[in-house]
């Protein structure tokens, strides 16, 4: 009777220990973190265990107690489902949500916008300035991220879509390429297979060059298609495209800011009004709008077009019309987009 009764207050303290193990889990799971601000970013780094991820959010500011995190992780079959990256925690925040936020993989992704009308050099510059990319390609040349992309083209100009892209933090900056290519490929096709008939391209490249040049053209979304048919017209009866922004690209580093007669006059692959025809490569990072402008122009006779001044275009059939126009809202200043 006696090893009876020992055996049973034995038990029951077990169980006692069992249910107070219980109650100081759940109260330790429920308890909100003395965070101190609104909130603290942590980065959970690939491969770390239950106690490293501990250490990397005391060194962040959470104030984890090493054993307990590893307990609570075991007890929640969470430590073998801790997502590595960048993660926002409130103040609020108890132990039993952390640890559903590293389950879930709540990271913050790293968030970079390419521009429309901007050039490729705009783009790598903005990547080697973001420090949460990793910059797997900061050596490369131009050349070789085509490569690595399977690209074709020997120049990178037009060949990535501007757009907003969200991507792992240490991802790879080569990632954030690879999208902005594919997507530029994915609308080019779109718009090809649906083209106006009879336009002057040969390739859906030659499409995207001139696309490139109505994007630098015009900021105005309602004038691309107009802007489209005087360059398409001017394709197919020959006449030079006569356009400053080509120019300006091929002076590169060269342009002061301000194009001379000079600079029309010297010619190069990228003078239109030296050259016929459009230029080799486009010439900046062109937006969906501009491609479907440069694929479906609107239907107009146009040739020539002259800026008004306030963000408008002034459109004409002919030259006398067209010098009416530059003189109407061109004076004193020279204008030589597409005269």
């Amino acid at each position: 009777m006696a090893l009876s009764g020992h055996l049973a207050r034995v038990i029951g303290g077990v169980f006692a220990a069992l249910l107070a193990l219980t109650a100081w889990t759940a109260y330790e799971l429920q308890r909100t973190l003395p965070i101190d601000g609104d909130f603290v970013e942590v980065r959970v780094l690939a491969g770390s265990t239950a106690r490293g991820v501990a250490a990397q959010l005391r060194a962040a500011g959470v104030p984890v107690r090493s054993w307990e995190f590893v307990l609570a992780a075991t007890l929640t079959r969470t430590t073998r489902a801790l997502h590595a990256g960048r993660y926002r925690i409130a103040s609020h925040t108890s132990l039993l949500e952390l640890l559903q936020i590293f389950r879930r993989g709540d990271v913050e992704r790293v968030q970079l916008t390419i521009l429309d009308g901007s050039r490729f050099a705009d783009v790598r510059q903005s990547v080697a300035l973001n420090h949460e990319l990793r910059h797997d390609t900061l050596a490369w040349s131009d050349t070789q991220i085509l490569q690595a992309l399977g690209a074709a083209q020997a120049q990178p100009e037009g060949l990535f879509a501007p757009d907003s892209y969200t991507i792992d933090p240490d991802g790879s900056d080569l990632e954030l390429y690879r999208l902005a290519y594919r997507a530029q490929q994915e609308r080019l096709e779109r718009a090809w297979q649906s083209r106006s008939a009879d336009l002057p391209y040969r390739s859906p490249y030659e499409a995207l060059t001139m696309a490139s040049i109505i994007e630098k053209e015009t900021g105005r979304v309602q004038e691309r298609g107009q802007v489209a048919a005087v360059f398409v017209n001017r394709q197919r009866l020959g006449m030079p495209l006569q356009t400053d922004p080509t120019v300006i690209y091929g002076l590169g580093a060269a342009f002061s800011g301000r194009l001379h007669k000079r600079d029309l006059q010297r010619d190069s692959p990228y003078n239109t009004y030296t050259r016929a025809g459009l230029p080799p490569t486009p010439i900046s990072l062109p937006g969906k709008e501009a491609i479907e402008a440069a694929l479906h122009p609107d239907p107009s006779q146009a040739l020539y077009f002259v800026a008004r001044g306030d963000g408008t275009s002034e459109f004409s059939t002919t030259l006398d019309d067209h010098n009416r126009a530059v003189a109407r809202y061109q004076r004193p200043a020279v204008h030589h987009d597409a005269p």
